[in-house]
């Protein structure tokens, strides 16, 4: 089992499509919502595996100050003025959409940013940290963001939100942290390096393919009835991965040298949206699956935009020289 879905997470560009389209089909021509009460059950196994192999003790690891502090800046000043503009001025009036995109902004950095930043060779002691300490960060801000950005409009009661938040973030992270410790104090470090932490996450994979699955065929007949609203979150998704690509880029470049400005790169432009998505069908218990929808889409689109990047990370920073556009102080 665990080597199919270790195919799943290697391919999931193309599964993660497939999901959906097959989601659309069910969904148009069967009855969903039996698998609503899943809901619950799968959320957690999606985020609680992830928390099991965090590394917590980044949270207290010294130095690349500078770094950290313009990692968070992007990812709570720039990108959810981002999300937000993009969201009234392309979906002006769709509180659904616009509340996924706030969701996909406030919660920076997937586990995916650490293996991208390998792959690009960047500081990948960095990108775990910004991982760690963004993922907190998000969950603690995002009520507030919610509050200042939508207020009224999201009809949910903000204590409602926080609820909910430490339910899906902080409960799944605080049985992951108890869980990793007696894994190591069982199995030691070297198992739980070489067998557990590659095996578990793989249980949030599949838990994400359920997911998306689940939330794409609840929006089955509201899909195939304005397929056009579908390629126009699909474009506008693009068009936003490339313009932060973009702009982190430009920031990277002139302020930090080859490996920490990788890691700035994809420890902000990647979005944790396993997390996002789980907090859109958990909040949102009515119009979750719509919000969901903007966030799955979302899936397709980061994968694609992490592996493009790294096509053209090297024209980026040219290899041995790494010459930022100014020196850093």
């Amino acid at each position: 089992m665990f080597k199919i879905l270790a195919h799943i997470k290697k391919k999931l560009v193309i599964y993660l499509p497939v999901t959906m389209i097959l989601a659309i089909i069910f969904g148009y021509f069967m009855d969903p919502t039996p698998f609503k009460a899943l809901v619950p059950a799968v959320v957690f196994f999606m985020v609680y595996p992830m928390m099991i192999t965090l590394r917590y003790s980044e949270l207290f690891s010294k130095g690349n100050t500078k770094l950290h502090l313009v990692a968070q800046g992007i990812n709570f000043v720039i990108f959810p003025l981002m999300g937000f503009l993009i969201g009234r001025i392309f979906f002006p009036g769709n509180t659904h959409i616009m509340m996924g995109l706030l969701l996909m902004a406030l919660l920076p950095t997937s586990g995916m940013t650490i293996s991208w930043t390998g792959f690009a060779k960047g500081n990948v002691s960095a990108a775990i940290k910004m991982m760690v300490v963004g993922l907190i960060l998000g969950s603690v801000l995002m009520p507030f963001y919610l509050n200042v950005f939508m207020g009224e409009t999201a009809g949910i009661p903000f204590m409602k939100i926080i609820n909910e938040i430490v339910k899906v973030v902080f409960i799944p992270m605080a049985l992951g942290f108890t869980t990793q410790k007696i894994l190591l104090k069982k199995f030691g470090k070297d198992r739980f390096q070489n067998e557990f932490k590659t095996k578990i996450p793989l249980i949030a994979t599949a838990a994400l393919i359920g997911i998306v699955f689940i939330s794409t065929a609840m929006r089955a007949k509201v899909i195939v009835a304005d397929p056009a609203m579908l390629v126009k979150i699909f474009l506008v998704l693009s068009a936003s991965y490339a313009v932060a690509f973009l702009v982190v880029t430009i920031i990277a470049r002139s302020m930090f040298e080859r490996e920490d400005g990788i890691a700035l790169i994809y420890g902000t432009v990647m979005r944790n949206l396993s997390i996002a998505l789980a907090i859109a069908l958990s909040i949102f218990s009515t119009s979750g699956p719509e919000v969901a929808l903007i966030v799955a889409v979302g899936f397709v689109v980061q994968i694609q935009g992490a592996a493009l990047y790294l096509k053209l990370v090297d024209k980026v920073y040219i290899p041995n020289l790494s010459i930022p556009l100014l020196e850093s102080n």
